[in-house]
This record gives C-alpha cells, structure tokens and sequence, in this order.
C-alpha cells in the first residue's frame, strides 16, 4: 500500500467496489468509481477490492460522455483496458504492485510517449511517434501506472488559455463557455470532469498553476529538477517542470513518492505552528473583485485554523519576476524547440512547424521570441543575473520574517469565456491577459520555488478561485505536508454539474 493511502479511509473505494459487484444500478455505480481519489482506488484495486478493467471502464465511459470538453488529444480505448487486464493479471499471479497500480493516467500532449503520438498541441507534429517515453512517464509506469490518452493543451505550450486553433478549445467543466486555463488545460478539464483523479501536467509559467486554479483542483509545481525533464519539448531550459493535477493533495503526495522514489510517510503540519507570508501590494493588488473576495474569506478561514499570516513585501527585485521571466522564456524558446526537435528526428525543423502552426502562435513567437523582437543577448545575461538575485533575496525574505510559504491567488481574475482572451476587464480597466495570468506566478518559476494551488472558493457564479502557496526550493514535502492541513481548513468546493 502506497504510504499516503493511509491518509483516506478506504471505506469509499470498498463500497465502490461492492457496488459494482452488485451492478443495481450502473450509473449509479459509475459515478462512485469516478469520484474516487486516486489513493481511495489504488488502494481498492491493490487490495483486490476493485478490479483495474473495470475502473477504467468507468473512466472511460465518462471521457466518452463528456467528449464536448474536448479534452483529449488521443484516447485509445482499447489500449487503457488491456492495459487495466494486465494490471489485474499482475494481482492475480502475486507479482509485486506498484505505488499506481492499474491506474489511468491522462498525460499532456507535449509529454512524450511511445505508444501515442506527441503533438504538443500543434499540426506538424500531429502524428508525431517519439522513440522513448518521457523519464517522468517511465517513473509512473514502473509504479503500475496506466497511460489515458494524451491531452488537449494551449499550442506549443505557449499561452495560458488552451484555446487550440489547430484541435479545437479545451473547455472549463465548470462552464465550458469558459477556458479551462492553461496551457494544461486538457489536464485539468479531466481531472475536474472526474474522467480521471489524477493527470501528469508540465508548467513553465504557470500551465499546472492556472488550469489548477480555473478548475477547482490541487497541482503542484515541483522545485526545479525535482522530476525527470527528459522527453518534453522545452520552451526555456530555465523553468520547465512536469507535475501532476489532481483533486486531492493526498493524490499529489501519491504521485510525488511514484515520481521520485521517496516512500516516507508524509504527515499533515500542525497549523498553529505555521507562518504563511502575504504580500498585498504586489500580489494581492488589482484583483478582480471576486477573487478578492474569495481570497479574503480563505485568508480567514487559515487564520481560524491558527495560521499566522505574516503581512511583509517581497524585495523589489520579487516584483519584477514577469518581466525577467518572460525575457528568459522569450530568448531561449526558439533554439530550446529548435534543438529538441532535432534531437527528437521529429522531421520537421522549427521553421517548417512554425510555419503550419496557427495564426495566434506565429504571431505570439513573432511578437515575443523572433528577430527583431526577440530578447538582446544582453538582455537575457541582465535577466539571468537578475533571476539568481531574486532567488537569494526571496530566500533572505522567508529567512528574516520566518514563514514557510507565500500564499496568494495564482491569477488575478476566474476563467475567461472562450474568444473574449486577448485582454481582459479588470475594475473597468482593460488588462492584458499575459499579466493577469502570470504576474503572480513568475516568481516560483524564476526562483525554482516549490509551488502548490489548492481550491480557495467559488465566484458567486460558480467559477472555481485558487489559493497558491509557494515554497523555497526543495522544500516540496514541507509544502505538501502543509497542504494536507491547509485543504481541511479552507474546505471542499463543488465539482462541476455535467
């Protein structure tokens, strides 16, 4: 049994898994099986009290459903259930089980995979066969999991909405007029919609901390290197991190001791004993009103909890994360892409994919990451420097006031509707959506913070609002052992009504 399975009764999976036995009535049953956790049905299926086939049917059958989110790439099918029947064979015979026994996995499609083709979202790599899987994908197979299809995302990573010109939108299961954020949207729409627990997302500049957010979810961005990097097309060899989506911080727990190794029981931090940094003029201002007011009311409900919320500004320097993190992103994109694909033998070079890419993403590197409009050398040097400036004052910063963590919304405003993107409304002023969505989590990118979103609350129209809390880097079980603790005091949100 994986260790954090301790950390939920099994008494949800078990009554599952009779259910189904029973088979009184089968949508009911398929509903059990897709609220499950991932812990609850691992645990289920490694004690023998749920068979692997027949929770990916479950799973399978409600990605068919809801098949309008879109937020597959490629979902074989068969491929997940003969997959389930070996894991249950594994069983069978008495063979050792991993931590993700027989569970289905939906994977970015900017992952690698050798059994599905890795578009990353765009049409010159539509069937695209890598020749190895991603080093994080081997960690998670050796550990009994499952690949579920690749899914949609924001084309080449390279945008925060998931609004994919070339395989259509991704759509919010909490309003599917709405964006489900990005650029793993794909991931977070799955998770949400309960076609899976748990999904392998990859985040630069906030593609695991957005979708989390939008999508009423748990992710967490590891410190940098934390993961395997191997096998995912970079936009900056500066930032790039896998990680997972899920709907619990148990499961991101899971999937971090699968990932990594670390089989250490993980035990949820006392709250009285926790100081949480806030900084309201830089990551707290200019808020849209109901994110505001749903991080005010989280703030309470961490402070009834015995939180100590230690109110001090970042050091200048903090404050200007966005600019040095997208000077680095936008230098380093062109050559990182250009070199993976070659060493990939994709076939393609990064002009001939870039030339087929949409008008949207053409236009976004034009404006961003190619001559003449992209970063001086020296100005990349400058932001080098400046990146590892602003991680020893963020250290000095944690140091001097004692906190273990920051804590504010990842994104200024809840889920944009689908086309209504390019800039958006915030107190009647006209914002451009790069900073709404990445003023506040460009500086876990450009100090290699451990960074984890949890739900905060709900807009008063039913759009999910997160909480980010970030971490100095390596403290990555500190912050999850925090999280365990902080989702009780904040509270469960609805899940989508689909």
């Amino acid at each position: 049994m994986s260790p954090s399975a301790s950390l939920e009764p099994k008494d949800t999976a078990v009554a599952a898994a009779d259910a189904l036995s029973s088979r009184p009535n089968r949508a009911a049953v398929r509903q059990d099986l897709i609220d499950l956790t991932a812990v609850a049905a691992v645990t289920a299926m490694r004690n023998g009290d749920l068979k692997a086939e027949d929770y990916a049917r479950a799973l399978l059958d409600r990605a068919r459903h809801l098949e309008s989110l879109n937020a597959f790439r490629t979902l074989d099918e068969e491929m997940v259930l003969e997959a389930a029947r070996d894991a249950d064979k594994v069983r069978a015979c008495g063979d050792a089980i991993g931590l993700l026994h027989g569970l289905p996995i939906p994977v970015k499609d900017s992952i690698d995979s050798k059994a599905l083709p890795t578009s990353n979202g765009t049409a010159a790599l539509r069937d695209f066969r890598p020749a190895a899987d991603a080093g994080v994908l081997k960690s998670l197979f050796a550990q009994g999991g499952i690949l579920m299809g690749k899914t949609n995302l924001h084309e080449l990573s390279y945008g925060w909405t998931s609004s994919n010109a070339i395989f259509g939108p991704v759509r919010n299961p909490y309003d599917p007029t709405r964006v489900p954020g990005g650029s793993s949207g794909g991931s977070g729409a799955a998770v949400a919609a309960r076609m899976a627990p748990l999904a392998l997302a990859e985040d630069t500049l906030g593609s695991i901390r957005v979708p989390a957010a939008m999508c009423g979810l748990a992710g967490l961005r590891p410190s940098f290197g934390r993961y395997p990097g191997d096998g995912i097309m970079p936009l900056t060899d500066a930032f790039d991190q896998p990680g997972p989506l899920a709907r619990s911080v148990a499961d991101l727990a899971l999937f971090d001791a699968a990932a990594t190794g670390d089989r250490a029981p993980l035990t949820a931090a006392a709250l009285q004993d926790v100081r949480i940094g806030i900084a309201p003029a830089s990551l707290l201002s200019g808020l849209d009103s109901e994110v505001e007011r749903v991080t005010t009311e989280a703030f309470h409900r961490l402070r009834a909890a015995g939180v100590t919320l230690v109110e001090a500004e970042l050091p200048e320097i903090a404050t200007a994360a966005i600019g040095t993190a997208m000077t680095i992103i936008s230098y380093e994109a062109m050559p990182a892409i250009a070199a993976f694909l070659e060493a990939q033998g994709a076939g393609v070079t990064f002009e001939q994919l870039l030339q087929q890419a949409s008008e949207d993403i053409r236009g976004a590197f034009a404006t961003n990451a190619l001559p003449p409009n992209r970063p001086s050398r020296d100005a990349y040097e400058s932001a080098l420097a400046q990146r590892q400036r602003m991680r020893e004052e963020t250290r000095r910063h944690f140091e001097q006031h004692g906190i273990l963590a920051l804590a504010f919304p990842p994104i200024m405003i809840p889920a944009p509707r689908i086309g209504e993107e390019a800039q958006i409304t915030i107190h009647g002023q006209r914002v451009p959506l790069h900073i709404a969505m990445a003023r506040n989590t460009s500086l876990a990118s450009c100090a290699s913070m451990a960074s984890l979103v949890l739900p905060a609350g709900m807009t008063s129209n039913g759009l999910p609002v997160g909480l980010e809390f970030d971490a100095l880097m390596g403290n990555d079980r500190a912050v999850l052992a925090l999280g365990l603790s902080l989702e009780r005091a904040l509270g469960a949100i609805a899940g989508p009504v689909l």
